[in-house]
């Protein structure tokens, strides 16, 4: 899933409506609470990234729209889930902090669920929780190489694209409210 929303949507979207989340952080927020919630609705979305989420008005139709095809692609089973990011074209530092705040976004998302208290998380999980905790300390690597920096940035996405819906799957049953099997793979 590209989203069908772009970045620069979302991000005027959330300006428009006086919000200081970055547009990344306020995905990575939604898609957290939707691990863990299957009854996470736009209100309480935009009541977390939004000062004021009635006064958005018009502005948050991106969002809205964002937030039905984000609940959707995470729901399917064939692995489309994409991070809400800058493009390709924009320069690589940008995209960077972007990737670190929608790590952010997610581990906030994730805790102020109210249920990640409650559930018994797998390992697995846990893992990925504290990769992502890694991951919102991203930089530039430093090289003189652009183009191992950029490979560098294409895994980091890749490696998130994944371990988003394996968390999304391995917390079906949490969002369930059946207790979540611990397992070791």
């Amino acid at each position: 899933m590209h989203p069908s929303v772009a970045f620069a949507d979302v991000a005027r979207a959330l300006a428009d409506g006086a919000s200081t989340v970055h547009a990344a952080e306020a995905h990575g927020c939604l898609c957290g609470a939707l691990c863990l919630r299957p009854d996470y609705s736009l209100a309480e979305w935009l009541d977390e990234i939004l000062p004021e989420p009635g006064a958005a008005g018009d502005a948050a139709a991106p969002l809205a729209e964002l937030f039905a095809e984000s609940a959707g692609v995470l729901a399917r089973p064939d692995m489309e889930f994409e991070p809400l990011l800058p493009g390709d074209e924009r320069p690589l530092a940008e995209r960077t902090a972007a990737l670190a705040a929608w790590c952010q976004g997610f581990l906030y998302g994730f805790g102020a669920s109210g249920a990640a208290a409650r559930a018994n998380l797998p390992a697995s999980v846990n893992e990925v929780l504290q990769d992502l905790a890694q991951v919102c300390h991203a930089g530039s690597v430093g090289t003189e190489e652009p183009e191992v920096e950029e490979e560098a940035y294409a895994e980091l996405v890749e490696f998130l694209r994944a371990a988003v819906q394996i968390v999304y799957e391995e917390l079906a049953a949490a969002r369930a409210g059946v207790p979540v099997p611990q397992s070791g793979h």
